[in-house]
This record gives structure tokens, sequence and C-alpha cells, in this order.
């Protein structure tokens, strides 16, 4: 077996990695023209970001209710990984995690409908925004022969900032829920 193709190819990815960590703007090197990518949004600028938050947020947590619809540990990681980082990460994989320990969502049934937000503020911080979020989820909730609509509603303290060349929540404090029906049960569709 001929190894130097092998090696060759391996030293090309490590040459990759490594310039990409030296290419790719830090925080602190971040300028007000580098546009960063949005699940389902054109790439945005901070000031853009800033002034269009109220896109941006429900964009990144949709993707976040993606994930907590699944359930293969890998896929909840990687597809929360696509829009949060650090603690956020953590914390929100590790609250999946945690529903499916408690045999919560062994399959997928649920299905979102609708983020809305609500009384929302975010502030600048550098190359980050805070933002104080409450939103309000609609969605169905299976459970064995009939299907839920509810309507609950969050609040929580976001920090969102670029990574890796795209917005991430990067830190995720949750500080109410409120799970109140927003609709009445009715029998689930017959499947074949």
């Amino acid at each position: 077996m001929n190894r130097i193709p092998l090696l060759a190819g391996l030293a090309l990815v490590g040459a990759v990695a490594v310039s990409a960590l030296f290419l790719w703007p830090s925080p602190d090197r971040i300028s007000e023209t580098d546009a960063f990518a949005a699940p389902g949004l054109e790439p945005m600028t901070i000031e853009e970001a800033r002034v269009e938050f109220w896109r941006l947020t429900p964009a990144l947590l949709l993707v976040v209710y993606d994930a907590f619809g699944l359930t293969e540990e890998d896929a909840i990681y990687d597809t929360l990984a696509s829009v949060t980082d650090g603690d956020a990460l953590e914390y929100l994989y590790l609250e999946r995690v945690g529903a499916m320990a408690g045999g919560g969502l062994e399959e997928a049934d649920q299905t979102i409908h609708e983020i809305k937000l609500l009384n929302t503020q975010v502030t600048r911080d550098g190359a980050a925004l805070a933002i104080d979020a409450s939103w309000q989820v609609v969605g169905t909730v299976g459970h064995a022969e009939h299907l839920h609509v509810r309507g609950n509603t969050y609040s929580a303290d976001l920090l969102v900032a670029p990574v890796q060349g795209a917005w991430r929540i990067t830190d995720f404090t949750l500080l109410d829920v409120n799970r109140d029906e927003a609709g009445e049960t009715f029998p689930a569709p017959q499947t074949n």
C-alpha cells in the first residue's frame, strides 16, 4: 500500500484547518463590514443583525426547536451546534438529553408552526447582541392517538454573536416558561 498519497492528503487537510484558524476573523478582528450566515436569512453584518434581531432571533430559535424534535443524540448535538456555541450549546444539549432520559420525546412528535417574538429588547456589546427576549411558540404535540395545539411562552436572556462565520446563540438563560394550551385537542390523522 502506497501511504504517500494518504499522508499528502492528511497534510493538506491539516494545512487547510490551520489556515482557517488564522484567516477566520476572531472577535477582536471582526469589522463592521463582515457579514455572517443565519439560518434561512441572507448573511448579516453586526449592525444589520442588531436592526433585524426580530428576524434573526426566531430563525436561530427555530433550529433549536428542530433539534429538540430529534431523538438521536448525534443529530441533536450537530443541529444545536449549527446555531449555538459554548455555554448555550452545553445547556441546551443537556436539557434535551435530560428530557430523553426522563422518557420524553422517544419519537418525533412535535411540529412548530410559528415562533413570534413578544416583548424583546436588544443591545449591542461589541460584536455580540444581548437580547432580552420573550417569544411564543405555537405548534402541535402528538400523544398516542391525538394532537394538542400548544402556545408556550418563554422568556430568556440570549447572547448572540458571530462564531466561525455564522450567528450563534452563545449564552442562554431561561427566565420563565408559561405552558398554557393555545388550542383544543383533536384526533391524530390516520396513517397507513
